[in-house]
């Protein structure tokens, strides 16, 4: 299994901004987990509605603009697992039509990404909308709505640091036709991609360390920012890629890409661990890590 994004090789750093600009061919990523992760979507969306969709009424023209902005990217790439025609989106054996559905959530249908919109109030950028089903350990039912600053209160360093300063100037001083893409990594020890609870890795994960790592899976998101053209908002895209660890073992740069996730593993401060919910499992699973450098 080939590993798409690995920040943790030193590329990006934990818990920093580490915006990069992204050429507009390369904004949405479309891979082999395309069915599989839009059926899933379909399944939340119908079985937990409320809990993965939210949208501020006066967030509709915007809406609108993101599906418009999408399914132009798409025929503009000539997507070939894609076809579209007006009303309707036929991909990955589902048709999706596009009217059905509020604008967000139809063209959350029709992506891998999850998308969040971020407008600007009296308090700054706040969450005004989103289709979030594969959450990294956050709830949308407790942010939405929600400024940059309380979205963000868990995450050490963002208010109490930079990085909450930086954020904010990119917000304001992004341009339209500029996109910026970021990374980071956390560790799981089940392969869902619907996680809005805290992380906590199960704690006989140590018992047996090589039978420990086949079940632990390192979860990257990709994501980007962008300024809708006519409305103005912030439209904030994350793509999850959920694969095991132990993938590692037999990747061709096994020892860089297992090394580096151990630095920065070891790297963490005891905030930044009880965040990413490590603290019980840092010395184990940097252990592990070790083994696969060898």
């Amino acid at each position: 299994m080939a590993l798409l994004h690995t920040p943790y090789d030193g590329s990006s750093q934990p818990f920093s901004v580490g915006l990069k600009p992204i050429a507009d061919e390369d904004w949405l990523e479309v891979d082999d987990r395309l069915e599989k992760q839009l059926l899933e979507k379909k399944r939340l969306l119908a079985e937990r509605h409320d809990r993965v969709f939210r949208a501020e009424e006066e967030t509709l023209a915007a809406q609108r603009e993101v599906l418009d902005l999408v399914l132009s990217h798409l025929a503009s790439r000539g997507a070939p697992k894609y076809q579209l025609s007006g009303a309707t989106v036929e991909v990955a054996g589902l048709t999706v039509p596009l009217d059905l559905f509020a604008p967000l959530e139809a063209t959350a249908r029709i992506v891998q990404e999850d998308l969040v919109l971020m407008r600007k109030g009296a308090d700054g950028y706040r969450l005004a909308a989103a289709c979030l089903c594969f959450p990294s350990s956050w709830s949308l039912a407790e942010k939405y709505s929600r400024s940059m600053a309380e979205i963000h209160e868990s995450v050490p360093g963002f208010n109490d640091g930079r990085m909450g300063a930086v954020v904010a100037r990119l917000f304001d001083n992004l341009k339209i036709g500029q996109l910026v893409c970021r990374y980071n990594w956390s560790i799981y020890d089940d392969p869902k991609l619907h996680h809005p609870e805290p992380r906590q890795i199960a704690p006989d994960v140590g018992s047996d360390q090589m039978r420990a790592l086949a079940r632990l899976f390192v979860r990257v998101e990709r994501q980007t920012l962008r300024r809708l053209p006519v409305s103005g908002d912030i439209l904030f895209t994350i793509k999850v890629h959920h694969d095991p660890i132990d993938c590692l073992r037999r990747h061709p740069d096994r020892v860089q890409l297992a090394g580096g996730l151990r630095d920065q593993l070891l790297a963490l401060d005891a905030q930044q661990l009880a965040y990413k919910g490590l603290t019980a499992h840092r010395s184990t699973l940097a252990a592990m890590l070790e083994r696969l450098t060898d």
